[in-house]
């Protein structure tokens, strides 16, 4: 357990120092503005940069790539997971269209001939999850179980990155579980790939909860994808098994259900959701 706390922690640390400076930097290279491709309005209808979303992708994989003990196609998975979500959410933050939302609609659009953003962004992360799978899995079943379940965590939490901070709130709720269950089992491997997104992520939070900065499809898709790689090299077949189902079932519940509402309408997620956040504004 020790050997793993350690590479935990090392994960962590430069999960967090990576992230908060390439976020420095990228913030300073384009100052915000409201006419510039980085630059969203946010639910009260000000602007904000999606530049933290490329930051926590620079920093997870910068980390990644430099934290001791991961075996070398361990480490390659995690750069394919993060950085391939990561780079495809990009895409569709810069090129996507409002034409077809949802995991639904875009298949529909595709099924008609109009291949959307996020379509391409969807078979994209489907590939990059089978190829990060197949990195780390024991056959084909396996790597299909796998692959399904980081695709599907990348699209999930960016089912989420719809209030400040709520998105790295539920990757943390999510990665930390299963840090401790890497800890307790005593697999380094599986504490550092779950402590890389989890520092990275935390480093970003305060920027986010301040409504200075969000993920993005960039951000949320990569931290879904490698808190979805950690929960595979973790989990025994039956966990992961429940994990694939559980993000199948809020997948399609999020068709037909809005988050917001449900965790608006719950006292206990409502407070987890509004807190460090700023007041909602009076109707």
């Amino acid at each position: 357990m020790a050997r793993g706390l350690l590479h935990a922690l090392a994960g962590a640390a430069l999960g967090a120092v990576a992230a908060r400076a390439a976020y420095t930097l990228l913030t300073r290279a384009r100052p915000q503005d409201p006419d510039d491709r980085w630059t969203r309005k946010n639910h009260r209808g000000e602007p904000i940069t999606l530049l933290e979303g490329p930051a926590f992708v620079a920093g997870a994989g910068a980390a990644a790539a430099l934290v001791p003990g991961l075996p070398p196609r361990v480490r390659l998975a995690a750069l394919l997971a993060g950085g391939g979500s990561g780079a495809l959410g990009a895409y569709d933050d810069l090129y996507g269209t409002t034409s077809s939302k949802g995991f639904k609609g875009h298949l529909s659009a595709l099924a008609r001939g109009e291949v959307t953003s996020g379509a391409v962004k969807i078979l994209g992360i489907g590939a990059t999850g089978l190829g990060a799978a197949a990195l780390v899995s024991g056959g084909p079943a396996d790597t299909l179980v796998n692959g399904a379940a980081i695709a599907g965590a990348a699209n999930l939490a960016n089912l989420f990155d719809l209030r400040p901070g709520r998105a790295v709130k539920v990757g943390l709720l999510t990665g930390g579980p299963l840090l401790a269950a890497a800890l307790l089992r005593d697999r380094p491997v599986s504490a550092a790939l779950a402590a890389v997104p989890l520092g990275a992520a935390a480093a970003l939070l305060p920027d986010d909860l301040g409504e200075r900065a969000m993920l993005g499809d960039a951000g949320a898709n990569a931290l879904g994808a490698l808190i979805g790689l950690a929960a595979v090299t973790t989990l025994g077949r039956p966990g992961r098994l429940a994990v694939l189902g559980t993000v199948a079932a809020l997948t399609a519940a999020s068709e037909k259900v809005s988050f917001t509402k449900v965790i608006a309408g719950n006292r206990v997620l409502n407070r987890l959701d509004m807190l460090g956040r700023r007041p909602v504004d009076p109707v």
